[in-house]
């Protein structure tokens, strides 16, 4: 069974040296389906880390068979390295790869479980989140369903959910017997991802975002 993390930030002190291990930090973030949020923070410059997993409920040890009956989302915790990438610009960029007008799922998947959140860890992290959402909803001209939620313990998911959709394991899946990376990229799109992001942000979609869609 697995152990759950509680996801930290380190603090820096200016009586210490700045080292680049120094500087992580951690975010949690959720945006529907998880390997979709993998793949596009992990493309993001200063994201040192991505790791798919479950937060938010109630129940202990949640699985992904019982990851929704615990109210949980599937989230994603992000290391970065602040030093190159802040949490707002994280958030920002966050908030631009996701339909923030859906409050009740992403895309082809409905429910709670899918829904959009942000999970600021601290105090700072809040407050910094609730200013990147009043600033993207006077960008979009719209109001933004995503909310910023509480402190939650971070869950991670199975093994194979990590980097699923870049895995060249092979797997039985409506697409045929296919690599996990070519299921990923069929469900992405049947999903209509991409294309609802674009119609949400026009220009703005994907900002910050090295590689999308793969």
């Amino acid at each position: 069974m697995l152990k759950h993390v509680v996801a930290t930030t380190l603090l820096l002190t200016s009586s210490l040296a700045v080292t680049p291990a120094a500087q992580a930090e951690t975010a949690i973030l959720a945006g529907g389906c998880f390997w979709c949020v993998e793949s596009d923070l992990e493309t993001v410059a200063g994201v040192r880390d991505v790791v798919s997993g479950y937060a938010g409920g109630t129940s202990q040890n949640p699985t992904y068979k019982t990851y929704e009956d615990g109210g949980h989302r599937e989230v994603v915790q992000v290391d970065f390295d602040e030093g190159k990438l802040s949490y707002r610009q994280l958030v920002d960029i966050f908030l631009r790869t996701i339909d923030v007008t859906d409050a009740k799922g992403q895309f082809c998947d409905r429910g709670h479980a899918y829904s959009s959140a942000i999970y600021p860890l601290t105090d700072a992290q809040a407050k910094t989140a609730r200013a990147a959402v009043a600033d993207a909803e006077k960008a979009l001209g719209d109001k933004i369903v995503t909310p910023v939620e509480g402190s939650v313990l971070f869950w991670p998911a199975e093994a194979y959910h990590q980097g699923y959709y870049k895995s060249d394991a092979r797997t039985l899946t409506r697409f045929g017997y296919v690599t996990r990376a070519t299921a990923y990229k069929g469900y992405r799109k049947a999903c209509g991802r991409d294309e609802r992001v674009k119609k949400v942000w026009g220009e703005e979609a994907f900002k910050g975002v090295a590689k999308h869609g793969s």
